[in-house]
């Protein structure tokens, strides 16, 4: 395992959309083993490979509860319900938050690492992710869906 740069708002790669994975392979399980050490490392909830520099429909989230580590590989979110706004920020946008809205609940299909379909749901904290991730594989930034920025006098410190 090791750790990779997070490309950082500005690098033209964030405005690309991914390509589906077609190999399951060790090159799969390194990257997705690298991005799990490089997203506890910048605390954060969630990474997608767009944000590692690779163009692929791979994403990863992880909130902090019983469920840990998510693995998404190919996701789609097919079902969705509910609102919720709240602040949102971005490992590659640092100190910068914004207040946008998303479902309160959904569920992905997705595959693992070795290629086998399941479907996840996510409510609250964990939806956002799903939604924020997953924007990430079709190069949308959150500040694209922001309602508007919030002051640094508004972040909690």
């Amino acid at each position: 395992m090791g750790l990779r740069d997070i490309v950082k708002e500005g690098d033209r790669i964030l405005t690309k959309k991914c390509r589906p994975v077609e190999k399951f392979d060790e090159k799969l399980a390194s990257l997705l083993d690298d991005m799990a050490e490089t997203l506890k490392v910048a605390e954060g909830v969630g990474l997608a490979a767009p944000q590692v520099g690779i163009l692929r429909r791979v994403c990863i989230v992880d909130i902090g509860d019983e469920e840990g580590l998510i693995e998404l590989v190919n996701p789609k979110i097919i079902a969705y319900s509910g609102k919720q706004s709240g602040a949102e920020g971005c490992l590659s946008c640092p100190n910068e938050y914004g207040v946008v809205e998303r479902p309160m609940f959904v569920t992905v299909k997705a595959q693992d690492r070795h290629g086998e379909e399941f479907t996840v749901k996510g409510e609250g904290l964990k939806a956002r992710a799903f939604c924020h991730e997953i924007d990430h594989l079709d190069g949308i930034i959150f500040k694209q869906k922001a309602e508007r920025m919030l002051r640094p006098d508004e972040i909690e410190g």
